[in-house]
């Protein structure tokens, strides 16, 4: 006899995270999506907001109330602002969050107020959510009611560079951070930057310094270290789809090797199903990691310098967002961690 599955809605799913989202939850054996809610297409069925979606799902989109009550587990693809309130919803109805969007990836308020110029408005439930990057918090994630699914820039770097600051091996006042992410990023709705003439051929960096997803990159990173750390960021805009490359530079504590630096990662990394630690030589690109849950790490050292260079390659809308989301709400129901996410990249 075939187990009850479990109901699952999304709320801002004609957005690309949500779209993603839906790709993944439809082939996982535990679950049923039984509502999609989206205010810009309320009343519209699925595949005619996404055609690649006909015949898969057909489900109309709602309001988010109908969601969040039909729906055992609710994710919310949401801009930040609009999750405080729907997780409280969630909450006080016994349902599990999972949040994709910003409101509750800080643990300071102030940080949330300097950079998304917002409050706290469920302070008791910012205290509850538990940040969702697995393989760095898995305890604290099990049991958690409202998962802080990490934003895709600060997934890459963290899983990065986590184990060489967790280990002492590099001085953490010498951080500079080179990410790059495919327009998918920027959201569904254009811009003059996202523009196909304006993207095309081009490569640039943006928010030089001023990026949001900064001081969630430094509250990972401080957390390994015990101390406060900070970071030189600069995010760069490719002209593809998806994908995050970033590169990562830090000076060397004295008498640490390269040896020493990969036996480091891969004893962190040994029993993580989507983290690829690759071999000596290897170079991370986002190619490789496309439509997965992978992130793939790479090491190198320039001796000249004394200085450790990480790369690390995901793919932005599936580590770096709903599949992240979907290992994260297998964590919190006790599911296999790997469910509905062995996927394989394309080879070319």
């Amino acid at each position: 006899m075939e187990s009850k599955k479990i109901k699952v809605g999304i709320i801002g799913a004609t957005g690309y995270a949500g779209a993603e989202l839906i790709r993944l939850l439809l082939k996982h054996p535990k679950l049923e999506i039984v509502a999609l809610g989206s205010k810009s297409f309320e009343g519209t069925a699925l595949p005619d907001v996404y055609p690649a979606f006909r015949g898969f799902c057909d489900l109309i989109c709602e309001d988010n109330d109908a969601v969040i009550q039909k729906s055992d587990v609710v994710f919310a693809a949401v801009p930040h602002g609009l999750s405080q309130k729907l997780a409280f919803e969630c909450y006080s109805k016994s349902k599990y969050f999972i949040d994709l969007g910003a409101d509750f990836r800080l643990e300071d308020e102030e940080d949330y107020k300097a950079w998304y110029g917002l409050e706290f408005t469920h302070t008791e439930l910012h205290k509850q959510a538990a940040y969702g990057l697995p393989e760095l918090f898995r305890e604290k994630i099990k049991g958690s009611k409202i998962i802080a699914n990490p934003g895709c820039y600060p997934t890459s770097i963290a899983l990065g560079l986590f184990p060489a600051i967790k280990q002492g091996l590099i001085d953490t006042d010498s951080i500079i951070i080179d990410s790059k992410s495919g327009v998918t990023g920027a959201g569904r709705n254009p811009t003059t930057t996202t523009h196909f003439a304006q993207c095309n051929e081009n490569f640039n960096p943006y928010k030089i310094a001023e990026h949001r997803h900064t001081p969630e990159i430094e509250q990972t990173l401080s957390s390994a270290a015990s101390k406060k750390v900070k970071v030189t960021f600069v995010p760069h805009l490719l002209p593809v789809n998806r994908g995050i490359l970033s590169t990562m530079y830090a000076s060397l504590k004295p008498g640490v090797s390269g040896d020493k630096i990969r036996q480091v990662y891969n004893d962190f990394y040994s029993n993580e199903p989507f983290v690829r630690v690759l071999p000596k030589g290897k170079t991370a690109d986002i190619r490789s990691v496309r439509y997965t849950n992978i992130c793939d790490i790479s090491l190198h050292i320039d001796p000249r310098t004394s200085r450790l260079i990480v790369v690390s390659a995901i793919d932005n809308m599936v580590k770096g967002a709903a599949g992240q989301a979907v290992q994260n709400m297998n964590i919190i129901l006790g599911i296999k961690e790997q469910t509905g996410l062995e996927l394989i990249p394309p080879a070319f």
